[in-house]
């Protein structure tokens, strides 16, 4: 027998979905709830307000370290 593949619905969400993320934790909610109430994972809520903070961008090339910059270069 051959067993399907579960795959995960990969969504894309807008900038403007994300700051609103990001604009109800500085507005004091907890990121649990944050994720718990829109059904997103707790990490992807911790990564966009880590990404806000850091460099205002939520572009995966925008917030690489610099050692990372320099493997992809290589």
């Amino acid at each position: 027998m051959s067993e399907k593949k579960k795959t995960k619905k990969r969504h894309n969400y807008t900038t403007e979905f994300k700051n609103q993320i990001v604009e109800l934790y500085h507005n004091c909610k907890m990121k649990s709830e944050i994720a718990r109430e829109y059904s997103l994972s707790l990490s992807m809520v911790s990564r966009w307000i880590r990404q806000s903070e850091n460099t205002g961008s939520f572009k995966e090339k925008d917030n690489r370290s610099r050692e990372e910059q320099e493997l992809i270069e290589l």
